[in-house]
């Protein structure tokens, strides 16, 4: 198999680093836990349609974003998906006490939502505050509250409301059902470190809009039809188990994971060779390599075996496609996350290169 060919001259796209970095701000504080995504999906459309693209919901409630390419044909279309839907929870039923037991969504340890503050979304359109706690919360009063098992039944939310019984609770609305979301608390520091929660994904779709508004700015096209899809049930494993029939290849913008083995940092756009679905696209991995080198990309190259991506949810839903997977490293993934702007700014670089090529 031949490596595959790319021209010589960096394409050093113009990505504007504040419009990324402001809208990834305002993302991470929209509350979109997986299932709940209608209201960032409808900030989505808007923002899709102020740069002057065409904007559609699939019946899922994906968003696909369509971009016509200069050689405008349907022999290759490339899809560049990444996910708005986050962790989160749904209230499995009101406790005797007014608090509520918790189902979690998504794949995460609950010791890392332990003392969050979090929002309770009914169904009637009301929102409360409330703090995630385990039912032993003070050491004051059990003894086993330091060694008492962070674990989805021992889980609650005390609501700021003032309540003492499960009706005192049902007559503020808050049924089973509702969802859980937790505050994102982001951050961007001076030195250009972003932390918060859910920059799982949302980083990604972040990079994805500083694509699209540079090629809105600076008038630039891709070489073939791009389609940008936006799911919204990554974290639950089916988000693109469906994509529009048109794609070809496909590249999930995810992030990127650190530590153990891997090489990534904060600051590097990361290529996944193989995930636990198996390696990705030879030549596909193969040219982002030799692109983000081509551009000065810092980057690195690993393998995540217990992560999943929409490329493959994608694949195992029987699409004929080719796939890869790249991102921005970010530390402490399903925890209280941190990424660098550089990682965010050079993987829409990238994605840019490769639309180019």
């Amino acid at each position: 198999m031949n490596q595959p060919v790319i021209t010589s001259e960096p394409f050093h796209a113009a990505i504007d680093e504040n419009y990324v970095t402001s809208f990834l701000m305002e993302l991470l504080q929209t509350p979109s836990p997986t299932g709940y995504t209608h209201h960032i999906m409808k900030r989505i459309g808007e923002e899709a349609q102020r740069l002057g693209y065409s904007f559609e919901l699939t019946q899922k409630g994906c968003g696909v974003i369509s971009v016509n390419g200069a050689k405008g044909n349907a022999e290759k279309v490339i899809g560049l998906s990444a996910h708005v839907d986050t962790l989160g929870a749904m209230v499995r039923s009101i406790n005797a006490d007014g608090t509520l037991r918790l189902t979690l969504l998504g794949g995460y340890m609950s010791h890392s939502m332990e003392n969050e503050y979090c929002q309770i979304h009914t169904r009637d359109g009301r929102v409360y505050t409330g703090t995630i706690m385990t039912n032993h919360p003070s050491v004051h009063v059990f003894s086993d509250a330091r060694d008492y098992a962070r674990e989805e039944k021992n889980m609650m939310v005390r609501i700021d409301e003032l309540v003492h019984t499960k009706p005192d609770t049902e007559a503020l609305g808050i049924r089973t059902g509702d969802y859980v979301s937790f505050d994102a608390r982001p951050v961007h520091l001076h030195n250009g470190l972003i932390k918060s929660r859910h920059l799982d994904d949302k980083a990604s779709v972040a990079a994805l809009f500083g694509v699209l508004e540079s090629m809105k700015r600076t008038s630039w096209q891709p070489q073939h039809n791009i389609v940008i899809f936006i799911t919204n049930y990554e974290e639950i494993g089916h988000g693109a188990s469906y994509i529009p029939q048109e794609i070809t290849e496909m590249i999930a913008v995810d992030m990127g994971a650190m530590g153990d083995d891997l090489a990534c940092k904060e600051t590097d756009v990361s290529i996944c060779a193989k995930d636990s679905s198996g390696p990705y696209d030879y030549m596909m991995t193969g040219q982002l390599i030799a692109l983000a080198e081509r551009e000065g990309v810092e980057y690195a190259v690993d393998i995540y075996p217990h992560y999943g991506s929409d490329a493959s949810a994608a694949l195992r839903g029987g699409h004929n496609i080719r796939a890869a997977l790249i991102g921005p490293g970010v530390h402490a993934s399903h925890a209280m996350e941190r990424t660098h702007q550089n990682a965010v700014i050079n993987t829409a670089r990238l994605l840019s290169a490769y639309i180019r090529e």
